[in-house]
């Protein structure tokens, strides 16, 4: 089954939570820098269980970068 998240959408859910222009965030800024914590990487987390893609808090805190994320998440 392929995910239900798109590169697009991984993009602007972050953007959105962080209140920027998903033009603003580079793939591979570090998202901490852009304000990016643990409640809002935990959010982040359960918007996309809810979506149904498989994802957890530990893996994307390893890497967190839309670049890493989006390798994660959508391979």
């Amino acid at each position: 089954m392929a995910t239900p998240l798109s590169a697009e959408q991984l993009r602007t859910d972050v953007a959105e939570l962080l209140a920027t222009a998903p033009s603003e965030i580079g793939d591979d800024d570090d998202l901490l820098d852009h304000g990016l914590d643990s409640v809002r990487l935990m959010m982040l987390v359960e918007r996309w269980r809810a979506a149904g893609v498989e994802t957890d808090f530990a893996g994307l805190a390893e890497e967190p970068t839309l670049g890493g994320w989006r390798r994660r998440l959508l391979g």
